[in-house]
């Protein structure tokens, strides 16, 4: 599925196939940011372009938001009617001296709980707070109910690729197909 954005500040193409096994190329202009999108594909086994350009001068905010945006609709856009997936998934996701929870609903309400706290400001040049202004675009843009929280870390790098696996982890599993119900919409309402 492929979702382009281009508001003042970037010009961002996102590509992604759910069905896929974590295949990834992005490029953003922002490298712990690519790195992170890099553990999102790979461990949610979803393949995934993104290219990005955008007002770094400036700094790295717009690019990591609208990316966040554009990827959410091309999730929710592949996902279509959502048709057969599990719809919950939850990871809680060790990384050294962080552990960090994620549990998702594909639900179509968006909603972002967020119990992350980064003991420095920075990660590299990275904006540690552009952490949660990426879930909250893909959670807000995907339709996502999407919890997050830390149980332990004192590392900022660990923390915030801990929290990027555990919701590439748990999103793999509500994307994947329930074999026992694989041609029912996962709700009792009939529509998600």
């Amino acid at each position: 599925m492929f979702r382009s954005r281009k508001p003042a500040e970037t010009d961002i193409s996102v590509t992604v196939n759910l069905d896929g096994t974590g295949i990834y190329d992005n490029a953003t202009g922002v490298g712990f940011f690519d790195h992170m999108l890099d553990q999102l594909s790979r461990h949610a086994l979803i393949d995934m372009t993104v290219r990005c350009t955008g007002d770094l001068h400036i700094d790295d905010h717009h690019s990591v938001e609208d990316t966040g945006i554009a990827l959410g609709q091309a999730i929710a856009q592949a996902m279509g009617d959502k048709r057969g997936i599990r719809r919950y998934g939850e990871c809680h996701l060790p990384m050294d001296d962080a552990q960090v929870r994620a549990a998702l609903d594909l639900s179509g309400r968006p909603y972002l709980v967020w119990n992350v706290a980064f003991p420095t400001g920075k990660i590299g040049s990275f904006d540690t707070e552009l952490v949660r202004e990426f879930f909250q675009a893909l959670a807000t843009h995907g339709g996502i109910t999407l919890h997050i929280d830390q149980l332990h870390g004192f590392n900022s790098h660990h923390i915030a690729e801990a929290a990027f696996k555990a919701v590439a982890r748990a999103l793999r599993d509500a994307l994947e197909v329930d074999p026992r119900k694989a041609d029912a919409i996962p709700s009792t309402k009939g529509a998600l």
